[in-house]
């Protein structure tokens, strides 16, 4: 879709990073961003040098990107990444809500296998099911959603820094990497899922 070159799906919402010469241009922009999402919001981040935007409504984000042109803006869709954190454990209703408590200060923000905290400040963490073993074993794991484009960069770098590829049958939907020391992180694209 080229109404949608602009953004990249990562986990479960579209994500776009429009960049700003001046922090004024960024204001006027989501300001405008305001006026065509009157009924429906996306989440918008403000920096010194870009406009980050997310949204599950590819429709909308169609719009924003119109908005954008107009503001004579330019998107970095490779810029884009998001962070979730995983959890192995064998019995997520047993932890589940401590790590509600403890992240967002609510057990009402443990839904299903998930703590998504509603003010978007920590990253998500999703709990994956495992069959009970002893520690020590990792049970935390870092997924990185990254645009697809990125991932071959990224996965070099991490090889180049001493890291490996740990596992790759489900690529391209995800690849896991290890550190020197084993401790894994999966990179996640839309692509293959």
């Amino acid at each position: 879709m080229d109404e949608l070159q602009d953004w990249r799906k990562l986990a479960q919402r579209l994500h776009a990073r429009f960049l700003i010469d001046a922090y004024a241009d960024g204001v006027r922009f989501v300001a405008a961003v305001g006026e065509v999402c009157q009924d429906v919001g996306p989440e918008v981040r403000l920096g010194e040098t870009f406009v980050d935007v997310a949204t599950r409504d590819a429709e909308l984000a169609g719009r924003i990107s119109a908005v954008a042109a107009e503001h004579g803006l330019t998107a970095d869709p490779s810029a884009v990444a998001q962070l979730e954190i995983g959890l192995d454990t064998a019995d997520l209703v047993e932890v589940g809500p401590f790590w509600a408590a403890v992240l967002t200060g609510s057990t009402d923000s443990f839904q299903g296998n998930d703590i998504i905290d509603p003010t978007g400040r920590v990253a998500a963490l999703w709990f994956q099911g495992t069959t009970p073993h002893e520690t020590p074993r990792q049970r935390f794991h870092l997924d990185l959603w990254l645009p697809p484009e990125v991932v071959p960069g990224r996965i070099e770098a991490a090889l180049a820094a001493g890291g490996k590829v740990v596992y790759d049958e489900e690529a391209p939907a995800f690849i896991v990497l290890a550190d020197p020391q084993g401790n894994k992180v999966c990179l996640c694209m839309s692509e293959g899922r």
